[in-house]
């Protein structure tokens, strides 16, 4: 693998944009109007990248857009006072629960939106995170053609479970393929190697906790909440709990937060590690910010990225697809956690640019797009009608962020592109899609499960544990 820097981004937008004013001059009856876009990519670098790409739309359409980077809780406070005053922006990137809520509180414009997903395609998008994006219509049923459609879906991040082969081949253990399998590989790793079998977040109490339990437990077949009735107490997710702990357990070193578990893989420290696709390229060497620093790293610090496997989906357990459950076809479907990003259309934006924009940064701009974080933004919309890979194929010889050249598909191999893309196709979250997302939503961020992991570390039956779980998840209900 060779480590090819390239230059700064900031230069190369700076460059267009002047070319561009030089080059034309752009008399005002040759403009098309104007719009503004917010981004939660707001790092000085990837704010440039984005205003590269909102500069070859510019020179295109004659349509400027002013980026700006704006974090998901600004935008929520932003658009909200925005509505009441008539001054919007016209498109916004933002996280799959945001433009679910917004579009709840009728902010949106979902019109424009269907316009582009329909010029599109919507049969070249990820379906999952179509599913991410749509809301149910008051009174109608899940899975019934009364919805809507609240944005169009960009790019994400999965879950995935990176592992050193060599240390699972030295502990004798197979790569795990289930929850139940990966709970028995790290425990066997911690008994033969004493070392940390996986890291993962597992602090209670924590968002750390919150969000190792939704993915652990989702990979498990665990269900929150189904059309309105909890379900955190089904044997499916006492299971889980009780896979939990033995994950938890597999640490010599303690609890985790997302932090210091990818600290102890980094270090060599953990046989496994359960974290979000921006690891691939901080095992590579190629993020300053964040060296790997194994004992093996000092010589060759490409050492992880070499001996390190990935697991980009856990298959369901086998009980869940034999259910006799009426969803049990959704509960046979892999789960893994992870986020959706989509581009929304405020009511009262200017439409119709926004809707060229939109269809420029998922089509022709699209490569250039993820581009502008890699690792963090895998595709959604895979490809076209005539080339259904053509964007995940792309993503794959992207370089990791705008400053370094070397691809996923470089370091790691064609095979972990079409892995991503497989993993990507399996990314869910609790209520997505359905009545119940609001209810996820505040479970998640009032970190309501993970307050029950101290009783579980203590040895408090899981059954118990997931029980106390339901009621806590159940008060929340009755108090929205």
């Amino acid at each position: 693998m060779h480590r090819r820097i390239r230059p700064s981004v900031a230069v190369v937008a700076l460059t267009a944009t002047a070319a561009l004013l030089a080059a034309c001059g752009a008399p005002a009856e040759e403009q098309s109007g104007s719009i503004t876009f917010w981004t939660p990519q707001s790092t000085p670098e990837r704010v440039a990248a984005q205003e590269a790409v909102a500069a070859r739309f510019t020179q295109e359409t004659g349509i400027e857009v002013d980026v700006v980077p704006l974090a998901a809780a600004d935008q929520d406070q932003a658009l909200v006072t925005g509505a009441a005053s008539g001054e919007v922006p016209d498109v916004i990137l933002a996280g799959a629960s945001q433009v679910t809520s917004w579009q709840s509180q009728g902010l949106l414009d979902t019109d424009v939106v269907q316009e582009a997903l329909d010029a599109l395609d919507p049969a070249t998008f990820n379906e999952n995170a179509l599913g991410a994006v749509t809301v149910q219509d008051a009174g109608s049923d899940e899975g019934t053609a009364e919805s809507t459609i609240a944005a169009v879906p960009s790019d994400g991040w999965v879950h995935l479970i990176a592992y050193r082969t060599d240390l699972l081949r030295e502990a004798g253990v197979e790569v795990p393929t289930t929850v139940a399998e990966l709970a028995q590989a790290a425990t066997a790793v911690k008994k033969e190697l004493d070392v940390t079998g996986i890291a993962l977040g597992t602090q209670s109490g924590t968002a750390s906790g919150t969000e190792g339990i939704e993915s652990i437990f989702q990979s498990a077949g665990c269900r929150l909440v189904s059309d309105g009735e909890v379900t955190i107490d089904s044997p499916e997710c006492t299971e889980a709990a009780g896979l939990f702990k033995e994950l938890r357990d597999s640490s010599v070193a303690g609890d985790y937060d997302v932090e210091s578990a990818r600290a102890a893989y980094l270090a060599g420290d953990a046989a496994m590690l359960l974290f979000s696709t921006h690891i691939l390229d901080e095992l590579a060497n190629l993020d300053e910010a964040v060296p790997p620093s194994c004992e093996q790293c000092a010589d060759d610090p490409e050492f992880l990225a070499k001996n390190s496997g990935f697991i980009t989906v856990l298959d369901p357990p086998a009980a869940s697809a034999a259910s006799a459950d009426s969803s049990a076809a959704d509960d046979a479907a892999p789960a893994q956690f992870g986020a959706t990003l989509a581009y929304a259309v405020p009511a009262h934006a200017n439409a119709d640019e926004a809707r060229q924009y939109v269809e420029f940064v998922l089509g022709e701009g699209y490569a250039d797009t993820l581009a502008v974080a890699t690792e963090g933004r895998l595709p959604l919309r895979t490809g076209t009608p005539e080339n259904p890979t053509e964007y995940l194929d792309a993503w794959g010889g992207l370089g990791f962020g705008p400053k370094v050249e070397s691809s996923v598909a470089e370091v790691y191999g064609d095979d972990l592109v079409t892995a991503m893309g497989e993993g990507m196709s399996a990314v869910a979250r609790w209520g997505q899609g359905t009545p119940d997302a609001t209810l996820a939503g505040l479970v998640a961020t009032q970190g309501t499960l993970a307050q029950q992991l101290d009783p579980l570390y203590r040895g408090t039956d899981p059954a118990d544990v997931t029980r106390q779980m339901a009621a806590d998840v159940t008060a929340l209900q009755q108090d929205q």
